[in-house]
């Protein structure tokens, strides 16, 4: 693989980590920048095992054997979210019928059987995830629930309920594999937790537009790490992604399993940070903004290289709820004027700026009808 992206972000990395702990210090949070990561570690170990969503097929949350979660639903063989091969020029993925998979409904005001269902029972049920620093993890300080995705899931509310408090949002924590089954059994009415839009996906959930865009990165320890990037290096090292995800479709894809990894699958992304302070995993497979915000909370690990996929992140709904789907979409239109950018520089802009490598703004939405 090219070495396209190491030396020129890791320089910008290291430039701006610094500042930003300093910064992290000053916001009250020095537990986000514990030295070596095992501050991190407890927090962690604790939160993901006292999650109170959905659980996987064992009925067990946090870090499961490989086999179970081989056996867990979402893990597919298919072609994994815009990757080709290792180290090729990232494109946005096209489905069989050469569309867009981000393409969604174009969007309405209207409430339909589906937003009057929700304006009925007067809360709005959301899957969320409570481990994924910056995007929706539990602030330790408060016990709430906070983050990017959450900024977002309160405007949905406030659109549908007139109102984000605890009286009319229903957080609920579930792993990533479960993401589809939640919403499919109808257990929440919509999941917003960076989930990629793809055309696998797209059959089984319906999208709104997408909100955010990253890509497959690899995160490793800063100091003696074995994995170099997508290529030999990686063969016969630990590599660790999380089940049902656009990594693990990624890895199982031919161009990457020939180069020879140990799957190391678990079935929440962070807990693969544990993996690597734990010395249990030589690198991480995850979303570049996911990674980032791992980085941003242990200065002990690093993003390398660049992203190897284009992924549209979207709020995924139930497919009969088209409805729901344009009114999210008509939230989606407000929400991209002002509100997007005030809540990147909250909660992304000090840690996330030059992973993408453009000046931050939301993906502009495609639609299809």
């Amino acid at each position: 693989m090219s070495e396209r992206g190491n030396a020129r972000g890791n320089e910008r990395r290291n430039d701006r980590r610094g500042e930003r702990e300093r910064r992290q210090m000053r916001r009250g949070k020095p537990w986000a920048v514990a030295a070596g990561g095992l501050a991190v570690t407890a927090a962690v170990l604790v939160s993901t095992v006292l999650s109170t969503g959905l659980t996987g097929p064992s009925g067990a949350t946090g870090v499961t054997g490989q086999g179970e979660a081989e056996r867990g639903a979402g893990i597919t063989s298919g072609r994994p979210a815009s990757a080709s091969e290792p180290g090729a020029e990232p494109k946005p993925e096209k489905c069989e019928d050469g569309h867009n998979p981000a393409e969604s409904l174009k969007p309405s005001g209207a409430s339909g059987d589906a937003v009057k269902r929700i304006k009925k029972k007067g809360k709005l049920v959301v899957g969320v995830d409570q481990n994924s620093y910056l995007w929706g993890y539990r602030d330790p300080a408060t016990g709430k629930i906070e983050g990017f995705d959450i900024d977002l899931v309160k405007a949905i509310a406030r659109d549908l309920l007139g109102g984000d408090g605890p009286d009319k949002i229903i957080y609920r924590t579930i792993p990533t594999d479960q993401r589809i089954p939640a919403i499919q059994k109808g257990d929440v009415d919509m999941v917003v937790r960076t989930m990629t839009i793809n055309c696998e996906r797209i059959d089984q959930v319906a999208f709104s537009t997408a909100y955010f865009e990253a890509g497959q990165q690899l995160l490793v320890p800063k100091k003696r790490a074995r994995v170099k990037g997508f290529d030999s290096s990686m063969r016969g090292k630990r590599v660790c992604y999380d089940s049902g995800s656009t990594a693990a479709e990624m890895m199982k894809s031919p161009g990457y399993a020939a180069l020879g990894a140990e799957p190391v699958v678990v079935s929440n992304q962070l807990d693969c940070l544990v993996r690597l302070q734990l010395g249990e995993a030589d690198a991480t497979v995850t979303d570049s903004a996911l990674a980032a915000a791992q980085a941003a909370q242990d200065p002990s690990v690093e993003l390398i290289g660049e992203p190897e996929t284009v992924e549209p992140y979207g709020v995924a709904m139930n497919l009969k709820d088209k409805d729901l789907v344009r009114r999210v979409n008509k939230v989606l239109e407000d929400y991209r004027k002002d509100k997007w950018k005030s809540s990147y520089d909250r909660w992304l802009a000090e840690d996330m700026m030059g992973t993408e490598g453009k000046k931050p703004a939301p993906p502009k939405p495609l639609y299809r009808d």
